[in-house]
């Protein structure tokens, strides 16, 4: 289904043709982002009291969205899909079909929506936000395409808000997952957290851990970084937090059917990883007794990872990390529009088992989405 010889693919795939030469199985693009315009979006789905409260304070969104894709940064949004018109890229469900639904000829993809609710500090206006969001993703997209599934936000700074919010629209047929920011003030496997992962389970939802978010602290385990570059290397030691605080402080213990899909993290630091946490269990397993089965196993259980970005080296490299996972039902595929990771799906792909390259570009996503 792949042309192994096939040169790096630096340009996205942007027509059914460019797609069918590099894979004509199924696709399922499990990290699709769709993106605020304007809080004006939004007012639609408020009570007036939050509308008056954005007008009256000329409020227009949070800090974060207002970096989210500087004009000129090819790295957060392909020079292709960015809005010749001026709008705010990924905000548009027709540009998303031209973009990635027809080209890529999709059976599924997952929409999650950053729109830094985490960065709002008021909790009534945090949850009415959080409200507003789900509803507008329900609206103006998953109504308007059947191929598309979304993540709910959460005011992910108050758990019986979020329970709230889970029993509110979690049972919605296109709400498949929660999107939960990796950088947080507090690990997502304190227990304080346990009763919302169990919401999360019971409605059959996935916990969608992905790339960003607004804590308290400084983004990385001893400072701040000068500059971007710091920050976005080093954020996979963000999600190796939260991984680790999920499986040692027991959260799939109380929470035994949770599925967690890790997006925009990368994968290949997770085998060190694993080989670090199941050597150090066995010495201190029982300071965590009920961990009762190496770290890593559980992992490859309970966790799945998209695809980008992916940090591919050179291919036989590459062929011996992806051994090292020792599974071929961690990865699922992902665009990440509309950012741009240059990533090389055609390597990826090559440097696979042909039996593991189905299961990553569709099948793996389809059940673990129960799509």
């Amino acid at each position: 289904m792949i042309t192994p010889t096939r040169p790096a693919l630096i340009e996205p795939v942007v027509d059914r043709a460019g797609r069918e030469a590099l894979w004509t199985g199924s696709v399922i693009d499990v990290d699709v982002h769709a993106q605020v315009p304007s809080a004006e979006t939004l007012f639609p789905y408020l009570a007036q009291q939050w509308v008056d409260w954005c007008t009256e304070r000329n409020w227009k969104q949070p800090q974060g969205p207002l970096s989210h894709y500087p004009p000129n940064s090819p790295r957060t949004c392909r020079p292709q899909w960015r809005p010749a018109d001026g709008r705010t890229p990924a905000s548009d469900v027709d540009l998303l079909r031209r973009h990635v639904l027809d080209p890529w000829d999709v059976d599924r993809a997952i929409l999650n929506c950053y729109y830094g609710i985490d960065s709002i500090r008021q909790p009534d206006w945090h949850n009415a936000m959080a409200g507003a969001v789900n509803d507008w993703l329900i609206e103006e997209w998953l109504n308007k395409d059947s191929r598309l599934r979304a993540s709910m936000v959460l005011p992910a700074r108050d758990p019986a808000s979020m329970i709230r919010e889970i029993e509110r629209v979690g049972s919605h047929p296109g709400i498949v997952q929660v999107l939960l920011p990796v950088r947080t003030d507090a690990l997502w496997g304190r227990r304080m957290f346990f009763p919302v992962f169990e919401a999360m389970a019971e409605h059959g939802l996935v916990a969608g851990l992905h790339y960003g978010g607004t804590a308290d602290g400084v983004p990385s385990t001893t400072g701040y970084p000068s500059y971007f570059i710091e920050e976005y290397a080093a954020e996979w030691q963000a999600f190796g937090s939260q991984i680790t605080s999920m499986v040692a402080e027991g959260l799939f213990r109380v929470a035994p059917d949770l599925r967690v899909s890790v997006l925009e993290g990368g994968f290949l630091w997770l085998p060190a990883w694993g080989w670090r946490m199941n050597k150090d269990w066995k010495g201190l397993r029982r300071e965590v007794p009920w961990l009762t089965e190496p770290p890593f196993d559980l992992v490859r259980r309970h966790f799945r990872f998209s695809t980008a970005p992916t940090e591919a080296g050179p291919t036989p490299l590459l062929e011996k990390a992806i051994g090292w996972l020792r599974s071929e039902d961690l990865l699922m595929f992902a665009t990440d529009y509309p950012h741009a990771h240059d990533d090389d799906l055609a390597q990826l792909l090559s440097a696979m088992p042909e039996s593991m390259r189905a299961k990553t570009m569709a099948e793996n996503a389809r059940s673990w989405y129960r799509l």
